[in-house]
C-alpha cells in the first residue's frame, strides 16, 4: 500500500474528520495532483473503520517495540570502518582548512532610522 495514501489518511483526521472516506482521500490526492487507485484507497479505509488514529498508532509503537526489542535499528557503518590500513601502513592525514574570518567593519547609517 502506497505511503500517499496514509499520509492523506492522517491529513484528513488532522483537518477534523475523525473518519476519511475513499472520496475525502481522493480529493487530498487529486490536490497534489497525485495518481488515485482506488480499491487501495478503500482497503485502507476498511481496514481503518472504527479505530481512532491513536489506536493504530499505539498498536504500530507496540510492533515495532516487539519487532526490534530496542526498537531502533543500527546505525550505517561509516566508510572505513573496520577496514585495513592504507599501504604503508600509515593512516591517512586529514586536510585541515583553516577559514579566517573578516572582521566586521564600522557601518556610519543606521538601518532602521
Amino acid at each position: 500500500m502506497g505511503m500517499k495514501y496514509v499520509a492523506a489518511y492522517l491529513m484528513a483526521v488532522l483537518a477534523g474528520n475523525d473518519s476519511p472516506s475513499a472520496a475525502d482521500l481522493k480529493k487530498i490526492l487529486g490536490s497534489v495532483e497525485a495518481e488515485y487507485d482506488e480499491a487501495i484507497a478503500e482497503k485502507l479505509v476498511s481496514e481503518l473503520a472504527g479505530k481512532t488514529v491513536h489506536e493504530i498508532v499505539k498498536e504500530g509503537k507496540e510492533k515495532i517495540k516487539a519487532f526490534g526489542g530496542s526498537g531502533g535499528g543500527g546505525a550505517a557503518p561509516t566508510a572505513g570502518a573496520g577496514g585495513a590500513a592504507p599501504a604503508g601502513g600509515a593512516a591517512k592525514a586529514e586536510k585541515k582548512v583553516v577559514v579566517e574570518e573578516e572582521e566586521e567593519e564600522d557601518v556610519d547609517f543606521d538601518l532602521f532610522g
